[in-house]
C-alpha cells in the first residue's frame, strides 16, 4: 500500500488515539471476577465444554489446593505413552493409527489400519490448479500459504457448506492427507524463490507412510529411517492436545456458527501461527543458538547457570525474563511429550554425532527450571515442554525452520477435524458466545460543528 504524507500522518494519530482507548484497569478484571485469558486465580483453565477426544493432566485437585503430579495426555482414554510405547516396541509408524483412532473413537484392526492408510496416501495428491496456485502465490510465511490453500479447497469441493457426518469426515481425510503435501510444495516453491534453488516437485508414493512421504516430498531420500520414524512420533505427540488450546478452541468456537470446514480450519492455522503458541519451539531454537554461542564451556553447569539466571533477571537474551521451553499451562512435574521425545532426541543425536548439543541441552532444561525457582520464587511447579526438544529434533532430521510452526499444523490437524467433527456431531450444541463487560464511560453526542 503505498499512502502521502497526509495519510500517514492521519494514521499515526489514530494511532496515538488508539493508545488511550485501549486502557482498561487491571484491578477491574478482579474485581468483576473477570476471567483473563479464561484461566481462574489458581492458574487453571476455566471450564468452557466437554470432550470425548483427549485429556491433559498435571494436578490433582484435593482439600488443600492442586497438588502437582507426572503429566499425562490421553487421546479418547488411552494414555499416549501406552500408544507410543507399542509403536516404538513393534518397530512401525503410528500416525495413522492415531488419526484412526481420534477420527472414530476405536482403535482399528489390522485391516482397517492397512485401508485407512491406502485411504490417506490416495488422496495426498494435489489438483493440478492448487499445486499451480502454490507455485504462484507470492510471501515467505508457509502458515500464509497454508490457510490460503485450504480456504482454497472450498472452491473446488462439491460439498464445501455440507455439515453431515459422512461429508464432515471425507473433508477431514482430505485434509489430513493434503496438509503435508501442500506444507512440502510451499517449501520447495520459497525455497527457490528465495534461495534460487531448483524446484522439486514429487508426488506422494504409495506404500509410505504420511510421515516418510512428507520427508521424501520435502528432501527426496536425504533422510534415514530413524529420521522418519521420530517424525512420526512427533506427529503422534502433536496430533491433540485437549479442547483448551488456542487453535482447537479457535476451530470450535467457528464451528459452532456451522461455518464450513475450510474456513474453521483456517482460522485454527492463524492461531497456531502466533509465537505463544505454534511459534514457540523457533523461540527455542533461537535462544539455544543464542546459549551456545555466548556460554564457552557446555559442560560447565555453573557457567550455565549463570547465565540462565541473567536471563531470568532480564539482563540477556532478549531481556524478556523468559527461558523459552520451560513451564506450561497445565504440566507441573513434567510433559509426557517431552519426556518421550527426548529420549528419540538421544537417539537421533547418536545417530548424527551431536550428542555435545543434546547433553548441553538436558544441562539447560535442569538449570532453567533452578534459575526460575531461585529468581522468581515461583510457587508453581516448572517442567521442559515439548518446545524444548521439538525444534532441536527437527534440526537433526535436517528440516528447515521455515516449516516448524506448519509441521505443528501438519499433526494437529487431525485434533482439530475431531473437535469440529464432535462440535456439530453432539445433541443440544450451542453457538459459543461468551460475554465481555463493557466498562467505558457513558458520553453524550456533540455535533461535529463544535468539536
Amino acid at each position: 500500500m503505498t499512502i502521502n504524507k497526509k495519510e500517514e500522518y492521519l494514521i499515526y494519530k489514530l494511532a496515538d488515539n488508539m493508545k488511550g482507548c485501549v486502557k482498561i484497569d487491571a484491578d477491574l478484571f478482579r474485581k468483576l471476577d473477570v476471567k483473563r485469558g479464561l484461566r481462574n486465580e489458581d492458574g487453571t483453565g476455566v471450564l468452557v465444554g466437554l470432550t470425548n477426544i483427549g485429556n491433559v493432566v498435571g494436578y490433582e485437585r484435593t482439600a488443600d489446593g492442586l497438588r502437582p503430579i507426572e503429566g499425562k495426555l490421553y487421546f479418547r482414554g488411552y494414555e499416549v505413552s501406552d500408544l507410543v510405547h507399542a509403536v516404538l516396541h513393534e518397530q512401525r509408524f503410528g500416525y495413522e493409527e492415531i488419526a484412526y483412532l481420534l477420527l472414530s473413537g476405536r482403535l482399528p484392526d489390522s485391516e482397517e489400519l492397512e485401508q485407512f492408510r491406502h485411504l490417506l496416501v490416495d488422496n495426498m495428491s494435489l489438483m493440478s490448479k492448487t499445486t499451480l496456485n502454490i507455485v504462484e502465490l507470492e510471501g515467505n510465511d508457509i502458515m500464509n500459504i497454508l490457510a490460503r490453500s485450504v480456504l482454497e479447497l472450498y472452491t473446488y469441493d462439491a460439498n464445501p457448506d455440507d455439515i453431515s457426518r459422512e461429508n464432515l469426515m471425507r473433508q477431514s481425510v482430505e485434509l489430513i492427507s493434503k496438509f503435508p503435501t501442500i506444507i512440502a510444495y510451499a517449501y520447495n516453491m520459497l525455497r527457490h524463490k528465495a534461495l534460487g534453488r531448483s524446484l522439486h516437485i514429487r508426488h506422494p508414493k504409495e506404500g509410505f507412510s504420511l510421515a516418510e512421504n512428507f520427508l521424501y516430498m520435502l528432501l527426496g531420500n536425504h533422510y534415514t529411517p530413524l529420521d522418519a520414524r521420530t517424525l512420526d512420533l512427533l506427529l503422534i505427540l502433536q496430533a491433540e492436545h485437549g479442547g483448551g488450546n488456542n487453535s482447537t478452541f479457535t476451530v470450535r468456537v467457528t464451528s459452532s456458527t456451522c461455518t464450513d470446514t475450510y474456513s474453521s480450519i483456517a482460522a485454527g492455522i492463524g492461531s497456531l501461527k502466533g509465537p505463544k503458541h505454534g511459534g514457540a519451539n523457533i523461540r527455542v531454537h533461537h535462544m539455544i543458538e543464542h546459549l551456545k554461542q555466548n556460554i564457552r564451556h557446555w559442560d560447565d553447569e555453573a557457567e550455565i547457570s549463570r547465565y540462565l539466571h541473567k536471563i531470568v533477571k532480564k539482563e540477556a537474551y532478549d531481556c524478556t525474563g523468559l527461558i523459552y521451553g520451560i513451564g506450561h499451562a497445565v504440566y507441573t512435574l513434567s510433559d509426557p511429550r517431552a519426556v518421550l521425545l527426548k529420549e528419540m532426541a538421544r537417539k537421533l543425536a547418536e545417530e548424527k554425532g551431536r550428542m555435545e548439543e543434546f547433553e548441553f541441552m538436558e544441562r539447560i532444561e535442569k538449570l532453567a527450571v533452578e534459575a526460575v525457582y531461585d529468581i522468581k520464587g515461583t510457587a508453581k511447579k516448572l517442567c521442559a515442554n515439548v518446545d524444548f526438544y521439538s525444534g532441536f529434533v527437527y534440526d537433526l532430521i535436517g528440516l528447515p525452520i521455515e516449516i516448524y510452526t506448519p509441521l505443528f499444523a501438519m499433526a494437529r490437524i487431525v485434533g482439530w477435524c475431531a473437535h469440529r467433527n464432535e462440535e456439530l456431531g453432539f445433541v443440544g450444541r450451542r453457538i459459543i458466545r461468551p460475554a465481555y463487560r463493557c466498562v467505558a464511560d457513558i458520553r453524550d453526542y456533540v455535533p461535529v460543528s463544535e468539536r
